[in-house]
């Protein structure tokens, strides 16, 4: 279906938009590129993702510093594997194929044939889940984390007080008071969750974590695959990770929960010699939420001076009226197809074939010599 809307919308913060229509929009002036949390809803950007790690951020030599948290953190550490433009094609699409066609099977094909489907237990995904992560990044741990440009930065959430171990009357206590902790304030959240960012040790990250609780541990290839693993574990739907080698003892869960968009002090960050220092954000909706727990409070929704040098790039709400469903793929579609695994790899892949505009429609931007005409 073809609207004449487009299907890319560009926003920008103050900083950013000035120079965007000074000089257009250049690899050399990204300095960092973060990757929210969302599951199946980041399955869209990935022929943005192509473009950019692929041909266009390849004109360009300056070190980009990838973040990411759940999908986001799956994302950017695939693109680390890639060292031209003909592996950022192969990687992308095996993480596409390979998240389309997750299942997690408790019983042996058939033994439920004629029961109704069951979700899985966290276990068995967390098992099945691993797995995956092994058979893409297995062995090349190193590999990724010995990129020459890009340097990575995984974020999961370690639980504090009744969170410090996953069980089963801790956790949902635990989650209980971190949500009640949440609604007075993030900062009070930090008391029960806080930021962990898992970092590539060659160059630190340019901008400041203080916004909350956090710490930083070296991300090195013995905890490469564990601190991934975390960054996905949704809470009750995988179990945690317990005592990652190299940082501090503790239930580690999905990266989302404090950091569900990544909301940062991108401002603040400081532009070396070859970076302009702005920030490239793909991202599946115009509003960036901070936390998981922040999805149901608007308040939170909004635009900070923390983004004053942020690109960000988002799908218009148009566009996504016209995909499979009229909506972007979700978890939601778990439930709705059921033992139809083919039905939902089915929709995904449309959704995922129809997002290609996204990627055309940044690649004319990107040519143009100022974004006046592009960007909201």
């Amino acid at each position: 279906m073809t609207t004449s809307a487009p299907a890319l919308l560009i926003y920008a913060g103050p900083r950013a938009k000035a120079r965007l229509l000074e000089r257009g929009l250049r690899p050399e002036d990204v300095q960092v590129l973060p990757a929210a949390a969302g599951g199946p809803k980041g399955l869209i950007l990935g022929p943005l993702d192509k473009f950019i790690f692929g041909d266009w951020l390849g004109r360009s030599e300056q070190t980009v510093h990838l973040m990411g948290a759940s999908i986001g953190a799956w994302r950017m550490a695939t693109a680390c594997l890639t060292r031209n433009a003909a592996e950022v094609e192969r990687e992308f699409e095996n993480l596409a194929q390979g998240y389309v066609h997750q299942s997690y099977d408790e019983e042996p094909p058939g033994a439920a044939a004629k029961k109704k489907k069951k979700m899985p237990s966290a276990a068995t995904v967390s098992k099945g889940f691993a797995a995956k992560l092994d058979e893409v990044f297995g062995g090349r741990e190193a590999l990724a984390l010995s990129h020459p440009r890009f340097r990575l930065h995984v974020l999961a959430s370690r639980g504090r007080r009744l969170l410090a171990r996953e069980g089963r009357w801790r956790t949902p206590l635990g989650y209980t008071a971190a949500f009640a902790a949440n609604l007075l304030s993030r900062q009070a959240m930090g008391s029960w969750l806080e930021r962990v960012s898992f970092s590539d040790p060659r160059t630190p990250l340019p901008l400041p974590l203080d916004d909350f609780r956090s710490l930083q541990v070296e991300l090195n290839p013995g905890n490469f695959q564990a601190s991934i693993l975390a960054s996905c574990s949704i809470p009750f739907w995988l179990q945690a990770v317990h005592d990652i080698p190299g940082a501090p003892r503790g239930a580690y869960w999905d990266g989302g929960i404090t950091d569900y968009h990544l909301h940062l002090n991108y401002a603040a960050m400081a532009a070396d010699e070859q970076s302009a220092g702005l920030v490239l954000y793909p991202h599946f909706q115009r509003q960036l939420v901070p936390g998981w727990l922040d999805k149901a409070l608007k308040r939170r929704h909004g635009a900070t001076s923390f983004l004053d040098n942020v690109v960000l790039l988002a799908p218009n709400p148009a566009w996504i009226a016209t995909l499979p469903g009229a909506k972007l793929p979700d978890r939601t579609d778990f439930q709705h197809f059921g033992d139809d695994a083919a039905g939902r790899a089915k929709q995904w892949l449309r959704a995922i074939a129809e997002s290609e505009r996204l990627r055309d429609e940044f690649a004319q931007a990107c040519e143009a010599p100022s974004l006046q005409s592009f960007i909201l």
